[in-house]
């Protein structure tokens, strides 16, 4: 039961419990005369106690009414906000599911790029060996010298470990057209002197890196010099090549005095760069030198051309005079003919004259 409706069915219990209590001391005193004020005080009571109800009951009607209505809008607002959620709540699980898969894609780029990483630091391990190793250290320097030099040339051109008069080996021998001198490349690697001046702690290891530095430099700008190059045989200056443009930086930077020395000694220092720009330009002039080479074979072929030529007008006269032999010719055919049609022409003239005269004699004998 409603709460209004409790409270109604209260009033109307007291009301009634009044009444029957005014009534049972009616009855139970000393008989008493009937009185009218009480009698119509009961009445009003009861009067009062119907109105009473009258308007409880419409007020537990209009309640019902309202909360009929209440919860109607309740059901309806109820209803609107579960569609809310549940759009909100869909939209939320696309977005939640976008964005996790754009997660899961950069997830799997980040697994990429940490296998890179993996696979960099590996490579960047073995360097660190090969670099460590002083044989294996020149080996990657001449391996990075001879990708350079078989990018850029013929194969021809080139020798790697070739053996000199001497007997010595430079790590490659450039042969130039037109000479029987070659150009020698020679391949040195002085890192553990540069990682020492790097890594200086104090002024006082960092002269004697120094030293060391400008020792094992000038060691190999004099060996390159006293071995490999030779009158006759080879083309002066030699290249070192160091296959570092960190090195060749370093060394340009803090030590000038041994390019100084390298000049002098006949022996030029290259980076892998300005080996480039070298090689570059012996590509050039192997170039000049094949079309100088090609020149007679051109000049040949240009007279050879002529002739065809000089034929070609020939034959063109020839045909142009056989041209106007053949026009004569043509023009002599076509006045035959005209006279062959001229002729004809009598003729034809002379036997119709011929049957006129025969029909003519005819006619006459008849008369």
């Amino acid at each position: 039961m409603e709460p209004l409706g409790i409270v109604v069915a209260g009033l109307v219990l007291l009301l009634a419990l009044a009444l029957v209590a005014l009534v049972f001391a009616q009855r139970n005193g000393r008989a008493p005369a009937p009185d009218p004020v009480l009698d119509a005080r009961l009445a009003a009571l009861a009067a009062a106690q119907s109105e009473i109800a009258g308007r409880f009951g419409q007020a537990i009607d209009t309640q019902a009414k309202s909360q009929s209505e209440l919860q109607k809008a309740l059901a309806e607002r109820l209803e609107a906000l579960d569609q809310r959620l549940g759009s909100n709540l869909k939209e939320s699980a696309e977005k939640t599911a976008e964005t996790l898969g754009g997660l899961q894609a950069r997830l799997k780029i980040i697994d990429e790029a940490q296998k890179n990483l993996t696979d960099l630091s590996g490579q960047m391990v073995t360097l660190q060996q090969i670099l460590s190793n002083k044989q294996s250290r020149g080996a990657y320097g001449q391996g990075h010298m001879e990708a350079i030099i078989r990018d850029a040339l013929p194969s021809g051109t080139y020798e790697f470990q070739a053996t000199l008069s001497n007997r010595k080996r430079p790590d490659c021998l450039i042969h130039l057209p037109g000479t029987n001198t070659a150009i020698v490349i020679d391949s040195k690697f002085p890192l553990e002197s540069f990682e020492l001046f790097k890594n200086a702690a104090s002024e006082a290891e960092r002269k004697v890196a120094g030293a060391r530095i400008r020792t094992d430099v000038l060691q190999h700008v004099m060996t390159i010099a006293d071995h490999y190059l030779i009158a006759g045989e080879t083309q002066d200056p030699a290249i070192m090549f160091v296959p570092s443009e960190s090195l060749y930086a370093e060394l340009h930077d803090s030590f000038p005095e041994l390019i100084q020395r390298a000049h002098r000694a006949r022996v030029v220092v290259v980076s892998p760069n300005i080996l480039l720009l070298a090689i570059n330009t012996v590509q050039t002039v192997l170039k000049d030198a094949r079309m100088r080479e090609q020149t007679d074979q051109i000049q040949r072929e240009v007279g050879l051309m002529l002739r065809d030529v000089s034929l070609l007008e020939e034959r063109v006269q020839k045909l142009q005079t056989h041209f106007g032999q053949a026009e004569g010719d043509i023009k002599n055919i076509l006045t035959s003919t005209e006279r062959i049609t001229k002729r004809a022409q009598n003729i034809e003239k002379v036997e119709l004259q011929g049957v006129e005269t025969e029909k003519t004699l005819a006619l006459k004998l008849g008369d």
